[in-house]
Formats: structure tokens, sequence, C-alpha cells
């Protein structure tokens, strides 16, 4: 982690300070709830006015990372965001019901020979091609889930498709396959250096996978999904209602 700046880059000071500022908040002892160095404190550290430091610090506030507490200091947000399963909506509708603004950082389309998990899932061969989108969203610059789909052949999804546009409106008027049941499992699994990577963590921290078989009302699997949350940003909910007897 970098603990200066260069006052000679074509990066403008501030930015420079919000990349220490988004490496210094994944420090464990700040995880756990340490406050951050004041604005004093590191303004005079790099040497730049307290109005710049400001303004590296609001990327932070605004993306969800750091919680201001007047008269007492700023802190890492611990504060999850809750998803529900009791209903199955799109993400997308689901986080701006919530007044979430999720924003779009990457998505990529390839085509590839399923692995072995994949292709048994999907009753296929691994030797048969299938259309994976890769999607990448957070709040602000800060990643929070990475979606990877795999598709069945039996949908028909063709090699010049882009996905622009909500995922299961494209399934049913481009393709007309209607999504209609999703099975999911849900578990904690050891973060690696790609997960690390793709979601700007550290690798001691677990992330949340959740998997989702996408079915046709015939039964018919369409989509095989994999969603990994940063744990330390989202929490799953159950509802379970009681039959009356």
């Amino acid at each position: 982690m970098k603990n200066s700046v260069d006052y000679n880059s074509p990066v403008p000071l501030y930015m420079q300070i919000e990349k220490y500022l988004r490496e210094l908040v994944q420090q464990k002892e700040y995880l756990e709830g340490k406050a951050l160095p004041g604005e004093i404190e590191l303004s005079r550290k790099f040497g730049v006015s307290r109005n710049t430091f400001r303004t590296a610090m609001d990327g932070l506030v605004r993306d969800g990372l750091v919680l201001r507490k007047p008269g007492i200091g700023s802190f890492v947000n611990k504060e999850p965001i809750n998803t529900a399963l009791s209903k199955w909506d799109s993400f997308s509708d689901e986080m701006n019901a919530k007044g979430i603004a999720f924003t779009s950082l990457s998505q990529k389309v390839t085509w590839k020979e399923p692995e072995g998990e994949t292709a048994i899932a999907m009753g296929i061969s691994t030797k048969e091609q299938v259309c994976c989108l890769e999607r990448l969203k957070g709040i602000g610059r800060q990643p929070v889930v990475l979606f990877l789909s795999y598709f069945h052949p039996r949908v028909g999804i063709c090699k010049e498709e882009a996905f622009n546009g909500k995922l299961y409106s494209i399934l049913e008027d481009k393709y007309h396959q209607v999504p209609t049941v999703s099975n999911e499992e849900i578990r904690a699994i050891k973060c690696d250096a790609y997960f690390a990577k793709k979601l700007s963590q550290s690798m001691e921290m677990p992330i949340l996978c959740r998997k989702r078989k996408v079915l046709n009302a015939a039964g018919k699997l369409l989509e095989l999904g994999y969603a990994y949350y940063r744990s330390d940003k989202f929490v799953y909910s159950i509802q379970i209602r009681r039959e009356e007897k």
C-alpha cells in the first residue's frame, strides 16, 4: 500500500489518496471496528489540503464503504445489504426496490467447454461449448457481487449475443424461454486469488456463493448461475410461514 502521493503524476491527488483509503479500509484492524485516521492527520501525511482529503474520503462514503460519525470519527461500514429468498426478483429490481443503486462494473461473454461439475449439472458433454456470461456489479466503483451464468444449449443463445438489458427479459423476448422456477443453494466458500481480485477483498475473508438452477415450466434447465457476494456486504434472510392445520 503506497503511503505517499506523486505530485508529478497525471492522476489527481484526491484519486491517489482515495486509492490508498480503499486499501486501508480492507485491513483487519479497521474491519474490526478501529476508527480510521483523522482528516488532519492524513492531510498532513500526504501534504495536501483538507478539502482534497475530504474529496477522496467522500468517494468511500458515497460507495457505502465508510460511515462518518460526527464528533467520533470515520469507520468501515459493516452494515450488510439484506436480501431475501421469499420471492424471486431480478437482482437489479430487488436492489432498486431497496433504494440501493448498483452499477455494472464489467460484463464479458465467452463460449467455453464446461468444467466437470457444470457439465454434470447441465447434463451435457464437457466437450460441448456453452455460452458464459460474466457480470461484475458494485456500489460506485466498489465491486460487491460477481455473477457467472452458463446457458444450456437448448436456449439457443446466438454467438453475437451481447446481453444488453435485463437477462430474463432477453431470454423471454428474444429466445422465447420463460424462466419459471429457481432452485437455489447458498454456502460460504473460501476466497481464492481469482475472487479476491474480482471483488477487491482479502483472501482471509470468505465469500457467499449462491448457486441457481433456472428452469422453464417443463422443468428443463435454462441457466446454471453462480453469484459470488462479498460476505461483509450481503446477508440472506429466509422467511418461512407455518402452515395452518
